[in-house]
């Protein structure tokens, strides 16, 4: 598509001025925000950045959830040929120095008091930053820093400069061109500085209309907007396939009414990275243990006759007779009202990606009649590379290679790609540019996998994850840890797993309980419990882990390739991992290699079969302050299990 946002925005405006752009949640009530509306407030604010300095090819920080007054901000700066750079609203302050530094940036717009205050507090670090525009007042009245400013300050100068200047605003949009740049994304920085990765209007949009021929999406669409604009996820659904289809973004009013919001909202075409998915499961999987005997005899035998046959009713494959009336009266008494209480009854298409998804959990939302499927992209292509077609999607492939995408693997079985979406560069880092794109267009993806015989991709793991078992009954095996944390994330009570097994001769995992979970779990049994670390370590809540293992080892016997990957020993920390922590990146993926370093001493432990170590962990709190966690965690054995050889 050879145009850029503003001009998509001013196309919509013109052709369907009154269809709803936005709508966000306040008060408990949904506001419209139509096309004519949202050009206006954008061209308004245009003016107050161009009036304040803002320059072409400039910076510009945004920091907070979705909005759309931040959405029209981005619009804006885009429109005077700046660059919006999206940074994640729950970063730590000293998180965001060097990514202000590096981008230079003078001009940062905030939703509110807390983002102002985080940017104060390391302004002596990032002398540039001139100007901090804040959307939402609250606390700020009393706030009397140079170059903090509201934008409804911004709003009312640049009202001034558009009635003087009526013809303004569209001349500036008429001056981006489709390959200026776009906009800049940070990578998680699992390893060292984040990345700024460089895209054009030209590379995201290309990829967003792709996406969007693929599944068909139309201007009647409905979306949830409630992941950090900073992930491009986020990003490509509710902004640049926003403006390439004209449809309709939802603004939720916070984090705690998302899901609310979801089921008020009942969108038609729903994102979200396989941890939603997994918390929205185990929400149901609590209630069900809550209800009266009928209900959960009644869940379950309705849940049989979906494993059995909802999938292949929702690939349009033959069922008998009996079997659909069955699935018929269970869609009547379950999974209809299931779907309407996750917010999902309206829902189209729903893509699920970010990392591998458990094939039990995939198997669950589609067998109850959601169209989940998964997508394979990154920062670096645009979001869209592969998607699974209507009917063909599985949970041990990504999809294949849409419009204007070729793939071939290399010799070390890395995938790499090519196409129109990929990044132009990363920022100021012309070494990291030229290690991941190849001289004649080929990117490294640093992901593992095969083409399939039916031209479907299989992902294994990170090209630098996928390892081998050395010594022992399995010395020579495959060790996936992906595969094995996800298997085992599918059980409720398992919020997150970190896997070790490379070079060693067996493979040991540390374990989060899900505190929601367990806890409903240990109240039901009326086991008394202090907080996460005692719950943790709790003898009781070991057994029932252990089982959950042992179930998932019975499972990866199956498998020739990874029955080697059974699982040994465990624990179970007494801390949840967490981004603040830099256990997990601000998209939530496990740092592997920091969280093996970080608890050498139960890693040794493990290994070396003791049966109890002492830990003593520093935590951050929310506030920023610091303070430690210590316990002495138990370590278990668990069964593992013969390979099951394949009939001959």
């Amino acid at each position: 598509m050879k145009t850029t946002f503003p001009q998509l925005l001013l196309q919509h405006a013109t052709q369907r001025p009154q269809s709803p752009a936005l709508r966000e949640k306040e008060y408990g009530i949904w506001q419209t925000h139509t096309w004519a509306d949202l050009a206006q407030l954008v061209e308004k604010v245009a003016a107050g950045l161009h009036q304040a300095g803002l320059q072409r090819h400039e910076h510009m920080v945004v920091i907070g959830a979705n909005r759309p007054r931040l959405y029209a901000t981005m619009l804006a700066a885009q429109s005077l040929g700046a660059i919006p750079v999206p940074l994640y609203q729950d970063a730590v302050a000293a998180e965001c120095i060097f990514p202000l530094n590096n981008a230079e940036v003078r001009f940062c717009l905030v939703e509110d008091q807390e983002q102002v205050d985080k940017l104060l507090e390391i302004r002596e670090q990032c002398p540039q930053i001139a100007h901090i525009i804040y959307d939402d007042p609250r606390g700020l009245r009393n706030y009397n820093e140079e170059g903090l400013d509201a934008l409804d300050s911004l709003i009312e100068t640049g009202s001034a400069f558009v009635a003087k200047n009526p013809g303004w605003f569209k001349a500036e949009v008429a001056k981006a061109q489709p390959d200026d740049v776009a906009a800049m994304f940070f990578t998680s920085g699992t390893t060292g500085n984040p990345k700024g990765v460089v895209h054009t209007h030209s590379t995201l949009l290309d990829r967003a209309t792709a996406g969007a021929e693929f599944d068909k999406l139309t201007s009647s669409e409905e979306v949830l907007a409630y992941l950090p604009p900073a992930w491009i996820g986020q990003n490509i659904f509710s902004y640049a396939q926003w403006l390439a289809c004209g449809y309709v973004v939802n603004c939720p009013e916070s984090a705690s009414t998302v899901t609310i919001d979801l089921k008020e909202v009942g969108p038609t075409y729903y994102f979200a990275p396989p941890r939603i998915f997994e918390g929205l499961l185990t929400s149901v999987m609590i209630r069900m243990e809550d209800a009266g005997t009928l209900k959960r005899k009644m869940f379950e035998a309705c849940m049989g006759v979906a494993k059995r046959v909802g999938p292949a009713l929702m690939d349009g494959e033959a069922v008998g007779t009996i079997d659909k009336i069955k699935y018929a009266l269970g869609n009547l008494l379950v999974y209809g009202p299931l779907r309407n209480n996750l917010g999902f009854s309206r829902v189209r298409v729903a893509y699920t990606a970010g990392e591998a998804i458990g094939p039990d959990l995939f198997t669950f939302y589609r067998s109850i009649g959601i169209n989940l499927k998964q997508l394979y992209g990154s920062t670096e292509t645009a979001v869209f590379v592969c998607l699974q077609p209507d009917n063909q999607a599985r949970a041990d492939t990504v999809g294949v290679p849409i419009r204007g995408v070729q793939i071939k693997v290399a010799d070390n079985g890395e995938i790499m790609v090519k196409s129109a979406g990929l990044l132009k560069e990363y920022y100021k880092n012309p070494a990291a540019t030229a290690e991941v794109l190849t001289a004649d267009g080929w990117y490294h993806t640093s992901d593992a996998g095969f083409l399939d015989a039916h031209g479907h991709l299989k992902i294994i793991d990170r090209v630098k994850d996928v390892g081998r078992i050395q010594g022992g009954a399995n010395d020579g095996a495959m060790f996936a840890p992906k595969y094995v944390e996800n298997k085992l994330k599918f059980f409720p009570h398992i919020k997150e797993v970190v896997a070790l097994g490379d070079k060693r001769e067996k493979v040991c995992v540390m374990v989060n309980i899900d505190f929601d979970a367990v806890g409903n779990w240990a109240e039901r049994r009326n086991l008394p419990y202090a907080g996460y670390t005692d719950l943790a370590q709790k003898p009781e809540v070991y057994e029932l882990i252990r089982d959950c293992i042992e179930k998932v080892n019975a499972d990866l016997a199956n498998d020739a390739l990874l029955a080697g990957s059974q699982v040994s020993r465990f624990l179970v920390l007494h801390k949840e991992l967490d981004a603040d922590d830099g256990e997990l990146t601000r998209t939530n993926k496990v740092r592997r290699g920091f969280i093996a370093e970080k608890y050498a001493a139960l890693v040794d432990a493990l290994y070396a079969g003791r049966t109890e170590q002492y830990i003593e962990t520093q935590v951050k709190f929310e506030d920023g302050r610091t303070g430690s966690v210590s316990a002495t965690l138990k370590l278990m054995d668990t069964k593992t299990f013969p390979p099951v050889k394949s009939a001959a």
